[in-house]
């Protein structure tokens, strides 16, 4: 009796410090990435950033694969319990789902919608973020010296022709979030297309981003919407996986995955992704705990040979401005999909209300789609279901910087700016279309 007990004392022992021992590697690997140099800029190709720890990350599974499936469980749940005070007090009020959807329409998981965090004010943040958006120079000099520079000062002045009916809000904001997550809901979209950098990084105009997901996960959930990203890291899979808002794609073969868009996929050469992406790539995620579908940015007609060789799962084009590239031009639609179904890859079009950027890019007049009350975001969605996708995504809901949100924006007149509205309409009327090309898109699938 005496050496049993002490047989099985020496083995909780040696099972505590084994697992002490798990938790201070998976501690300092998650460190470690917090010391990454914060150069990520606005536009910067994600591919780039993501392939030396995707290299590290494949490189390690094989050697660790059963201590990850020990600790994933772990991860998640130390992930999904992170929470503010703010919104565990909202949460803990929060009516039943059933209550909350009377009078929304129901979410369409085939219209992905492109969403934007890193909106900052002095309430949430101390200071505004994204709002006070540089006026960006033009690469030629000759050009940038015939247009302002500086900043933009909010309140009044923001780095957007339009203005948004919540104000220069914080993506921070429990009620901003809330408001979001209803007006996309009414809008029947199903998957929001969160843009996302790891811990610790952000955009050069932006802070990190990474703590508010638990967030937009949750408040995602109280509404029944699914969240995926905007492809940078396959850790969002240990990360967030677990969470029921996490949107798995049901293939065609009955498996179900995440799906990642990458954007700017194309600055990566197609041999570096295959090794990667196919399954007898030297460093293959594919049969992998990080296995998933990739859907590449297709800018130029040539990206379609090297999406195909790279080893990704489809494509889509994401820019809302008709004739900018191949990609966004909707005549070139029908000849991408065909391209797709002859090669077993995704095809997802990118539609937009409209485009311009003038706001931070004052050079940039000839890009500007207007929105001709409407009609170019119909007519967009048009060509869109013309070609049958699986899959429309929506460029955005919240792009201010760009023109081509969707989100509810008002008129509004300060000394100095006179910013662009949707009259003669009110100010959900994209929200509106939105919901009645779902139901069309519904009827004809």
């Amino acid at each position: 009796i005496l050496n049993y007990d002490i047989m099985a004392r020496f083995r909780r022992r040696t099972c505590i410090i084994l697992l002490l021992f798990i938790l201070f590697i998976c501690s300092i690997m998650m460190a470690l990435k917090t010391l990454r140099p914060d150069r990520a800029g606005f536009g910067d190709p994600f591919g780039l950033g993501l392939l030396p720890e995707l290299q590290q990350q494949t490189a390690l599974l094989d050697n660790k694969q059963n201590s990850l499936n020990r600790i994933q469980g772990d991860t998640v749940t130390r992930v999904n319990n992170f929470h503010s005070i703010a919104v565990n007090t909202m949460k803990a009020s929060m009516p039943p789902i059933n209550k909350l959807e009377e009078g929304l329409s129901s979410p369409n998981y085939n219209f992905h919608i492109f969403y934007y965090s890193w909106f900052g004010n002095p309430q949430f943040d101390g200071k505004y973020i994204h709002w006070n958006h540089p006026l960006l120079p033009h690469w030629d000099p000759k050009i940038a010296n015939n247009y302002p520079k500086g900043r933009h000062n909010p309140p009044e002045d923001i780095g957007a022709n339009f203005y948004p009916e919540l104000g220069s809000y914080s993506s921070k904001d429990p009620s901003v979030i809330e408001a979001h997550m209803k007006q996309m809901r009414s809008a029947s979209t199903g998957v929001i297309v969160l843009s996302w950098y790891p811990p610790g990084m952000a955009d050069e105009n932006g802070e990190p981003t990474d703590d508010l997901v638990p967030v937009i996960l949750d408040y995602a959930h109280k509404y029944n919407l699914k969240v995926n990203f905007v492809f940078n890291n396959t850790c969002l899979l240990y990360r967030y996986g677990g969470h029921p808002a996490f949107y798995r794609h049901k293939t065609s073969t009955g498996r179900l995955l995440p799906m990642f868009y990458v954007y700017d996929s194309y600055v990566t050469i197609p041999e570096i992704w295959a090794n990667l992406l196919t399954v007898s790539g030297s460093q293959s995620i594919r049969n992998t705990p990080y296995d998933a579908l990739f859907i590449a940015l297709l800018v130029e007609e040539r990206h379609k040979h090297d999406i195909h060789r790279s080893g990704f799962d489809g494509m889509y084009t994401y820019f809302a401005t008709n004739g900018f590239s191949y990609g966004s031009s909707h005549h070139n639609w029908a000849s991408l999909k065909a391209f797709c179904d002859s090669n077993n890859l995704m095809f997802i079009p990118s539609v937009g209300p409209g485009y311009i950027d003038t706001s931070i890019r004052p050079w940039n007049n000839h890009n500007t789609r207007n929105r001709v009350n409407g009609k170019y975001y119909e007519t967009a969605f048009s060509a869109a279901l013309l070609v049958r996708p699986e899959i429309i995504s929506i460029t955005s809901f919240n792009e201010w910087h760009e023109g081509t949100q969707i989100e509810k924006a008002i008129p509004k007149r300060t000394g100095q700016v006179v910013y662009l509205d949707y009259k003669p309409h009110k100010p959900n009327v994209y929200l509106e279309l939105t919901q009645k090309w779902s139901e069309k898109y519904r009827k004809e699938q």
